[in-house]
Formats: C-alpha cells, structure tokens, sequence
C-alpha cells in the first residue's frame, strides 16, 4: 500500500491541464473586466453623442 500512496504522489500526469484551467479562467476573468470597463466608458460616450444629435436642427 505504501508503495501505491508513493507512486501516486510522484506521479505528475495531469498537472499540465490543471496549470491550463487556471490560466484560462484567468484570461478569461480579464476578459471580463476589460469588457465591462469599455462598456461603462462608451455607454457615457454614446448619451454625450445622442444628446447633441437630438439638440441639432437639421437644414433643409
């Protein structure tokens, strides 16, 4: 049994898909930030231009 628990703690199979698992969480956590972020600066931008567009007369 000893020699199962010891074989079982060297082996390294897998890790690499652990490491993959938290790097695309990561990616796509930043992702997330980033698109919120632009969301709230250009929602702003885009009232700023709605109200100028309604307040202009358009000439015939």
């Amino acid at each position: 049994m000893l020699k199962k628990f010891t074989s079982f703690s060297r082996d390294e199979e897998g890790a690499v898909t652990v490491d993959w698992v938290v790097l695309t969480a990561a990616v796509v956590a930043l992702a997330g930030a980033a698109y919120t972020s632009i969301q709230t600066a250009s929602g702003g931008v885009g009232t700023g231009v709605g109200n100028y567009l309604t307040s202009v007369e358009v000439g015939e």
